[in-house]
């Protein structure tokens, strides 16, 4: 296995572990607060922000009104987004230093 594959495994594996430890302190849903975020498209495609969005299909089906929501702590969401785009990053860096 190369160095590139491996960093990936390890850094999903990191997502999966950030992801599960934050889904722990979900606010009930009816103190629930909601913010808007735009994502990068880079982030659509990656797996812990396709499992957010299968999360999202599961709780509110594919017609929701203004905007997608999903649902999981704000917190969660930050951390999964801001650490898709760093590898994002550091990947399209490292391509360009070939």
């Amino acid at each position: 296995m190369d160095v590139k594959k491996s960093s990936k495994l390890l850094q999903t594996g990191t997502l999966k572990l950030v992801l599960k430890r934050f889904t722990k302190f979900v606010k009930n849903k009816d103190e629930e607060n909601r913010s808007r975020h735009i994502v990068p498209i880079s982030c659509l495609s990656h797996p812990e922000f396709q499992a957010l969005l299968r999360k999202s299909e599961d709780e509110f089906g594919f017609k929701q009104e203004m905007g997608l929501t999903i649902p999981c702590d704000e917190v969660v969401f930050l951390a999964v987004t801001s650490t898709i785009i760093n590898i994002n990053q550091k990947d399209l860096i490292g391509s360009t230093t070939k």
